[in-house]
Formats: C-alpha cells, structure tokens, sequence
C-alpha cells in the first residue's frame, strides 16, 4: 500500500496547515471540517474538500484529524458515520489533536479492533511551523505503525518523539502544555514588573533572553509582543483548555494540581478580559494593563 491518498479532518490553523504542506509535496489530500468557512478557505490553497465524512474518508490509505477537543474526537472517530465506521480496512489513522489520554485509548481500540492501524500523534508548534514542516511530533503507538508512518511525518516535523503506547503521547503532549504555559504566565508578569519599575522593554527582553529565567517561549513569543502583535499562534482559550485537561488528569491519578490550577484561572481571567482569539503572550498585555488601571507608567 502506498500511503499516499490523505484524507485531513479538522481544518483549523493547524490542521490546514498540515494539508497544505501535504498537497505541495505530492500527496492527494481532501479535506473535511464541520464549518463550511474553513472549507471553502481550504479550496483556496487547492486542497479539495467535501462536506461528509464518509466521503472524505472513500478510497483514503491514510486519515489525519486534527480537532479542538475530546468530544470533537469522540464524534468523528467514534460515531456512526465516522471513521471507525467507514475508514477502509487497514488505513492509517493519526491523531494529532490535544486531547486526554482515555478518549485517544478509546478511540484507538475501536479502530485497531476494525482492523485500522492508529497512531496517537499530538504536535508541539504554531500553525506557521506547520506549514513548512517544522513540528515536533510526539508519537505512541506500535513501532510498526511508527514506520509506515515516517515518510508522511518527515514532511511535518523535524523531531519525532516516541513515548509508547497509545494515550501515552497524550499524557506528554499534557505535561508539555501544562509546562508551557506556566512558564507565558510567569513570563508575563516578571516581564510586566520589570517594565513598570522602569526598564525599558527593549533591555528586558535583551538580558532576559541571555539570563536564566529565559525558555523557549519566551524568546519565540515575546519579540512579537514587544511589536504589539498578539495574533494568534496558540489562542489563549486552547491553553485554557489543555490546562484544564492537565487538572482532570491530575484528579485520575488523585494527584493535586495546585500550580496548574492557579495557571488556569489566570488564562480564564485573561479570556473574561477580552483576550480570547489573541495569542498566550497577550497576558502580558493584561498585565501591562493592570499596571497602567492602577497608575503605574505605560512600557518605555
């Protein structure tokens, strides 16, 4: 079997991304999302789409989803009319959504049960990275399965990072996010603190990106916010959400998840603030806001 027919459910920022990156680099893609918009928007950059997922997934060798959260997940994968159901026999089918743990295993049985092969794929990086094949790819899933898969992956990552078993790259990709954006919110409020007793953003940004306290998302994020450009890489709402995802998976294994908590409510502060859609380094945004509602100066 030639992996080559792709079948792309779930075309938001990444998931077009990732379909537009295929389609140029010889693959046959069709595309499915439940909004027309995102659709017709994939039209546009020469990927062919449909309106059911049955007929996405006809005569398909290979089916990706890229979807927002677990109930998502559930209903394409999992109920009539989707892929457990009408993907052809011994497809490979990758997931490459944020999502907990027991949906992926879940979904994984059933499909494996039918005869599919699945991997368990959620991916680091922004939507400008997937578009040229920059990802990191966190992987589980049987190591067969891994290799079938390595010619389509290498066109969407430079890294790929086996965990195991399926779910078990859900539990990573988890840590991960929980990880990162406890690290924007601190960011944001150590980088507004220097800025209001009066460093300049510039020279902040410049030691601080040479200093201990830097991580990977500082200096990728915070150039773009220090230009007053918040457009969305990762949205604050998703951060909100895998935060959240963090938190549940905590109470599973009845371990607390006080700073993850703590994180999230300030995401959800930020969302009531009217951040929703903008990147997660808008927090510093907030931040600088607070400063300025309680007479502190304005960023120099």
């Amino acid at each position: 079997m030639t992996d080559k027919k792709i079948a792309v459910i779930g075309l938001g920022q990444m998931g077009a991304a990732m379909a537009a990156r295929l389609a140029e680099n010889g693959y046959d893609v069709r595309g499915y999302d439940i909004s027309a918009a995102a659709r017709q928007a994939m039209q546009g950059q020469g990927v062919a789409t449909v309106d059911r997922i049955a007929d996405v997934l006809a005569d398909r060798t290979v089916v990706l989803t890229s979807l927002p959260d677990p109930r998502a997940v559930r209903a394409v994968w999992l109920e009539p009319g989707g892929i457990v159901e009408h993907a052809p026999a011994g497809c490979l089918c990758i997931d490459l959504s944020t999502i907990d743990p027991t949906t992926m295993r879940e979904a994984g049985a059933a499909a494996m049960a039918r005869g599919l092969a699945v991997l368990d794929c959620p991916v680091s990086g922004s939507p400008a990275e997937a578009r040229v094949g920059r990802l990191v790819l966190i992987v589980g899933g049987e190591q067969a399965t891994l290799e079938r898969a390595q010619p389509l992956l290498a066109y969407l990552g430079t890294s790929t990072q086996y965990t195991g078993a399926v779910g078990t790259a859900k539990v990573v990709k988890i840590v991960n996010n929980m990880m990162s954006m406890g690290n924007v919110l601190v960011a944001a409020e150590a980088f507004a603190l220097g800025e209001a007793a009066g460093v300049s953003s510039e020279t902040l940004y410049e030691v601080l990106s040479n200093s201990g306290g830097r991580s990977h998302h500082f200096q990728k994020r915070f150039p773009n916010a220090l230009k007053g450009d918040f457009r969305p890489g990762f949205k604050l709402e998703l951060g909100e959400k895998d935060l959240a995802l963090a938190i549940d998976l905590g109470r599973q294994m009845k371990m607390p998840t006080p700073t993850a908590s703590q994180v999230r409510e300030m995401y959800a502060v930020a969302l009531a603030e009217g951040y929703r859609g903008q990147d997660i380094v808008a927090l510093l945004s907030l931040y600088r806001r607070w400063v300025q509602t309680n007479g502190g100066d304005a960023p120099r």
